[in-house]
């Protein structure tokens, strides 16, 4: 009988490192797939003019023409296009954080009336497409005179922060266990306190969530400054390249190399919180 039992335990563990070697290779295979786009763009960025189009097409450069990164700073004011980007997406990302951070908390902690209704009311709009509310609000940001600027691209995000930034934040407060606030306002410590000192230090993995969607949500906006900004010079990353493969489309090269510069900075930030960006995703918070 002994015997047999261990026959089924050694089958049982041999089927589970079966099964775990082929989600492995499952992974690999959908990762090698998903990085085909990115090898392309990166051979395409290190090619000279002439292997843009030759053919056959050339898959690996030789030799790699690696001014071509520099070049583009030449070809077209990207450091001004980057220096915009930076500007929007900082002051974008502190507003939104911020404020989902306060909405959150709000529907997670305090007590005020219909609140429950008004979450499902917020949450409805999840719904209904940006489409729909395109022109009311380029009609009232018109009305106010703030087309051709960068304040219809940032004053929103001091507004909410965003549908499902609230939700995740909220999803996170309420596993935090009530009992930290109770003893923080026997110690006397006010609604506000408790947020900064207590509530966001412990929400840190939503909070790093928010901060990359936010990040690379603001940093690739196309739609928001093709609608409202006009004049080149306060042109984002994603409408300067825009602009550039428009007038420039002989140049693919130098498109790509832009392009490859824009993406730099999301990965950064996405490999260097990753950790907090997958415990934000499935809201661990912390047990008590």
């Amino acid at each position: 009988m002994s015997h047999e039992w261990a026959g089924l335990k050694g089958s049982a563990r041999t089927i589970r490192r079966v099964e775990r070697a082929m989600g492995i290779l499952a992974l690999v295979a959908l990762s090698c797939i998903f990085i085909i786009p990115f090898l392309i763009t990166l051979g395409d960025s290190l090619k000279s003019f002439l292997d843009v189009y030759k053919v056959p097409r050339i898959w690996i450069p030789r030799p790699p023409q690696w001014s071509n990164f520099t070049d583009i700073f030449r070809v077209l004011p990207f450091h001004r296009f980057f220096v915009n980007t930076i500007c929007i997406t900082t002051l974008s990302l502190f507003g939104q954080v911020a404020s989902a951070s306060i909405v959150g908390y709000s529907f997670a902690r305090l007590r005020w009336p219909f609140r429950d209704f008004f979450f499902i009311v917020l949450l409805s709009t999840m719904m209904l497409p940006g489409q729909v509310t395109m022109i009311p609000i380029f009609l009232l940001f018109n009305k106010l005179g703030w087309v051709n600027t960068w304040l219809p691209l940032i004053v929103p995000a001091y507004f909410g922060g965003g549908v499902f930034n609230i939700f995740l934040l909220r999803q996170f407060f309420k596993t935090i266990p009530v009992a930290l606030e109770d003893a923080a306002k026997i110690d006397g410590c006010s609604q506000p306190r408790i947020l900064l000192t207590i509530m966001l230090p412990l929400a840190k993995p939503a909070l790093v969530t928010v901060t990359i969607l936010g990040f690379i949500g603001i940093w690739n906006d196309f739609m928001g400054p093709l609608i409202y900004l006009s004049d080149y010079a306060r042109y984002p990353i994603s409408l300067g390249i825009y602009m550039f493969k428009s007038a420039q489309g002989m140049f693919p090269h130098y498109v790509m190399a832009a392009s490859l510069v824009s993406l730099t900075p999301v990965l950064i930030l996405f490999f260097s919180a990753q950790r907090y960006f997958v415990k934000g995703i499935v809201l661990t918070g912390i047990k008590g």
